[in-house]
């Protein structure tokens, strides 16, 4: 027995026997805000993009490739394989935008199957437990507010330039120098270099650029561009691109270097449809972001595997979806998966190698939402292959028309019905996640104080959902629903702006003394939170606050002249809560709802 185990160890040692080959690393690259026009690849003449070039010209294009058209709905279908309005994602703000608690991501599959995972950049889908990306099968996340620089979610002074980040669910005491492009793919050329070698990754990298507000820590990067592009005031975008574009070239010579180019999956598209580039050029497509029409929801999608033995180089021309991407990467890479999953999309990985081969034909529904009260067809579109049925009337061939412009309804009454008829199961099928809204988790081990603020307020219109709303003093509710993990007393701050701003509830904050390290469209170097409140914090005349929870009496509190908060007590059971704040003015007038509640459980 010993000379037959010395004699496999020699073998080993040889390399006559290998060990099981490590599993393809997997590298998902989304933009946010870029559309189907804003690479040269596919036809942008006014700006170039030579690395994303570069990455299409050898991987597999699909050229009828769908996502929602914005952004928290497609992040939950690209992470859970499933509709968004299935696992509750129906919009980016009043906690419409929280992943539904159980449901499995994309980095639950990969954790179970012996992946590192990381995430660098925009999340998105709940910034509290149990909807953090470090809840939700990430072992290592960068992050700044969950919907982005100057939202609520985001430290106050952030702008993109030498900010203040989020470290696996922990706000860091330093800024990090640079630009949030460059310091996001530094920390996943970081989590590259750190992975063992026997050890596969999946690394998935949603820039927040380059979605506005449009902040550059130099104005060369905003030059040179073409008359029209200045025309249109899309230099700044573009420059955002230009940047995410050098440094995918970057991370994919970094991959090359520690040969793991060959064995390494690659992934790059869109989050919706077009924005700020679509004057420029739109690929011939109706709308935009947000649009119904294929403007707002067809997207580029590379797919890159030398090991693989990819078509590279060619393209897919089948109606594909975000729902599609998580059942392919567990088709091809024989992944185990939880049985409870029911994923709502296909796998296509026959075509990532036969291009040519046809998909059995299905309907699939997008559709913005947005609302709570939503409607039957309301903004959305059914999707057969070359059809579009749009709003529930208008119809469109879209292999003989890409521009939307001939409605074929009238002649094809059938058809019509039978993608109305579509529509119908799927919204039955779906249900409406509006009608139960997704609850932050307080006094949690994890989180133990949980801040609540107006992008998550969860009223009936728009809430001010940006620090350049809170700045202006628009109206809030002053709504959060949450569940209480463990019954006690706990003590909640209530404030008009966050802590790092240290300003009376009364006042508004001195930003002279703040130091502006970005500079905005048109040349101007202004703080990133006050995009759209012209520069300018307005004071309003708080004289006291009032809480309530669960519709009980109002408790009043007037704080002494210049407190920057109110603070209450109270006895919370276990479970499901209402808490609503108002800052009062004179004779205890109503102003707006409070902007920002920080809560943690006394001991």
């Amino acid at each position: 027995m010993m000379n037959r185990l010395v004699a496999l160890f020699s073998l080993l040692l040889s390399g006559l026997v290998s060990a099981a080959p490590v599993k393809p690393n997997v590298v998902v690259i989304m933009t946010d805000d870029q559309g189907y026009g804003d690479l040269s690849c596919l036809g942008n003449a006014h700006f170039q993009t030579p690395n994303l070039d570069a990455l299409h010209a050898n991987s597999v294009r699909f050229t009828d490739f769908h996502v929602d058209p914005t952004c928290s709905p497609t992040r939950s279908a690209l992470m859970t394989g499933r509709y968004s309005r299935r696992v509750g994602v129906w919009h980016t703000i009043v906690s419409g935008n929280f992943l539904r608690e159980g449901e499995v991501t994309m980095a639950d599959v990969f954790t179970q199957n012996g992946y590192r995972t990381g995430m660098f950049g925009k999340w998105h889908l709940g910034n509290g437990v149990p909807y953090r990306p470090i809840d939700r099968g990430f072992q290592e996340v960068l992050t700044l507010g969950d919907g982005g620089p100057g939202t609520t979610a985001d430290y106050m002074f952030n702008d993109r330039v030498n900010d203040l980040y989020n470290y696996n669910g922990e706000w860091e005491e330093k800024p990090r120098a640079g630009w949030a492009p460059d310091v996001f793919f530094d920390a996943a050329e970081n989590f590259v270099k750190t992975t063992p070698d026997d050890q596969p990754f999946f690394l998935y990298l949603p820039s927040y650029l380059p979605h506005g507000p449009h902040t550059i820590p130099d104005l060369k990067l905003a030059e040179p561009f073409s008359e029209t592009v200045k025309k249109h005031k899309a230099q700044y975008f573009y420059a955002g691109i230009r940047r995410i574009d050098e440094r995918i070239g970057q991370l994919r010579k970094l991959l090359e270097e520690r040969k793991l180019s060959e064995n390494t999956i690659f992934i790059f598209l869109t989050d919706n449809g077009g924005t700020a580039g679509v004057k420029v050029f739109n690929a011939g497509m109706r709308g935009k972001k947000g649009s119904e029409y294929d403007g707002g929801h067809r997207v580029p999608l590379f797919v890159h595997w030398p090991a693989g033995k990819l078509a590279a180089g060619k393209e897919v021309g089948e109606m594909t979806m975000h729902i599609d991407i998580l059942p392919t990467l567990v088709d091809m890479l024989d992944l185990k998966t939880p049985e409870k999953v029911n994923l709502d999309g296909r796998s296509f990985a026959t075509q990532l190698r036969k291009p040519e081969a046809k998909l059995p034909e299905r309907s699939t529904v997008i559709e913005r939402q947005r609302n709570f009260n939503g409607k039957d067809f309301e903004a959305s579109v059914v999707l057969r292959g070359k059809w579009r049925l749009v709003n529930g009337k208008q119809l469109y061939d879209i292999s003989k028309d890409p521009g939307q412009k001939q409605d074929l309804a009238a002649g094809n009454p059938d058809l019509v019905k039978q993608l109305r008829d579509d529509y119908l199961a799927y919204a039955k099928d779906v249900g409406r996640p509006q009608e139960q809204v997704e609850t932050k988790i307080v006094g949690s081990e994890q989180q133990p104080e949980v801040m609540l603020h107006s992008h998550d307020c969860y009223g009936r219109s728009m809430e001010p959902w940006n620090h350049a709303l809170v700045a202006r003093g628009a109206r809030s509710s002053g709504n959060w629903v949450v569940r209480v993990q463990q019954p006690g007393k706990y003590r909640l701050e209530v404030r008009r702006w966050p802590r790092e701003a240290k300003t009376a509830l009364n006042a508004a904050p001195d930003l002279k003394k703040r130091p502006v390290d970005s500079y905005v469209t048109g040349g101007k170097p202004v703080h990133g939170l006050l995009q759209g409140a012209n520069g300018k914090a307005v004071a309003l005349p708080v004289e006291s606050v009032s809480l309530s929870i669960d519709g009980a009496e109002p408790e009043l509190n007037k704080p002494d002249e210049g407190a920057e908060l109110a603070v209450f007590e109270h006895e919370l059971t276990a479970g499901r809560h209402e808490i609503k704040a108002m800052l009062l003015g004179k004779n205890g007038k109503p102003l707006t709802g409070a902007y920002f509640i920080y809560i943690r459980r006394i001991p």
